[in-house]
């Protein structure tokens, strides 16, 4: 029986990891020099993106016994804390230094699993042996007791190039064949998840050569999650060769990349130069944009992207290490809300401007407020303009109670 490849080519050395290499040299530094007085190590990010291997990986490079417990299988406080009472107790069964990696808490409930982040929270601290938490996203508020006592590292999406070079160096092993557009195709369509992008590779190895064609079928990922990741790749670096293809692998237009940085560009630069500089770059894309739109100079698109992208990230002189949840824009809904609420004023202001043959603009502006004051303290002269204006019930109460 053929052996599934994500378990075949699990990395369990450095040489063999591809992207966040910043990220692995923290967990090596905090197991080398872990004391009882270090905090535990807390890293996240996404699925795919090398968490657990790099913890392996660190183990195995200097030499150390991995102790892994999987916080999805141990639900109940009771389990929890016997198994960690053994593992953080015991010296290891080789003689060798022991790491111990306690993965998946993205699997605890925070209801049904009452009580067990804490606990964990309070085996931890103290500990003889360096811990390190995996989950993927360290900022929910259930895993808040493990995130106060923690140090915390960030695994950011890989790029589809790294994706790329992995997928390439599994088909050479298995003597696969293999177009390079069609190989490029699925570490695109990965979204930043090389596991996800291995099982793709197995499922087409299994019809034959790597094609165009035979890529088809698989579908897009989730587009919102591949925006976010596109953001975390700008937003987090200060390195132009990681922000230039951020958006490559994105499927949304240009318009709504646009709306998605607008939105979260605030939430993350929290230096108001860092702020202006950056907003100076979106500024300076939109310009583009509207040249596109007007003259249809679409080689402006990469202008566009370029300033979306390089010109954001290159905006900040520091890495900002807090980690935000990134969100739609909120503008449409505003807008929205908006209409919604002067629906009524607009209709009103229609049938004024129709009447007294002036702007709707300036019928909304000045002679509604004047109706209002008039219709919520004169009857006599509110039934004449409700005449007048051909004005519905509705329109009534609303210059009335508005």
């Amino acid at each position: 029986m053929q052996q599934i490849w994500i378990k075949k080519y699990f990395p369990t050395k450095k040489e063999e990891l591809f992207g966040n290499s910043e990220s692995y040299e923290s967990v090596k530094e905090f197991v080398q020099n872990y004391s009882k007085k270090s905090k535990p190590l807390f890293i996240y990010g996404g699925v795919g993106n090398g968490k657990t291997s790099a913890v392996y990986s660190v183990a195995n490079e200097l030499g150390y016994e991995l102790v892994e417990l999987n916080a999805s299988d141990s639900r109940s406080s009771s389990s929890i804390s016997e198994l960690l009472s053994g593992v953080l107790n015991q010296g290891s069964l080789f003689g060798a230094s022991k790491l111990i990696l306690i993965d998946e808490l993205d699997g605890l409930s925070g209801t049904k699993d009452r009580g067990a982040v804490p606990l964990i929270a309070k085996s931890i601290v103290s500990s003889k042996y360096p811990v390190v938490l995996v989950s993927q996203d360290a900022y929910e508020d259930k895993l808040k007791p493990l995130r106060k006592i923690s140090e915390l590292v960030e695994f950011l999406p890989l790029s589809s190039e790294e994706i790329y070079s992995l997928l390439k160096n599994i088909c050479v092993s298995e003597n696969v064949s293999f177009e390079e557009d069609a190989l490029q195709q699925i570490a695109r369509i990965s979204g930043g998840d090389a596991r996800a992008a291995v099982n793709d590779l197995q499922s087409v190895a299994s019809l034959g050569k790597i094609s165009k064609e035979s890529v088809s079928f698989i579908g897009e990922r989730n587009t919102t999650k591949k925006i976010e990741n596109a953001l975390t790749r700008i937003f987090k670096t200060t390195d132009i060769s990681v922000a230039l293809p951020a958006f490559d692998d994105v499927n949304e237009d240009l318009d709504q990349i646009f709306l998605w940085v607008e939105e979260n560009l605030p939430k993350e630069y929290l230096d108001p130069e860092h702020l202006v500089f950056a907003f100076d770059n979106v500024s300076l894309a939109d310009v583009f944009r509207g040249r596109i739109r007007r003259w249809q100079y679409y080689r402006f698109y990469v202008y566009c992207y370029n300033l979306m992208t390089a010109g954001i990230a290159l905006a900040k002189d520091k890495k900002y290490s807090s980690k935000i949840k990134y969100s739609p824009t909120s503008r449409l809904l505003k807008i929205w809300i908006y209409n919604n609420a002067n629906a009524k004023k607009k209709s009103i202001a229609q049938k004024v401007a129709s009447k007294t043959h002036t702007s709707q603009k300036s019928a909304f502006s000045s002679v509604v407020p004047f109706l209002q004051v008039i219709f919520k303290n004169d009857k006599v002269l509110s039934d004449k303009f409700s005449k007048e204006f051909d004005l519905v019930e509705e329109e009534i109460n609303w210059l009335k109670t508005k």
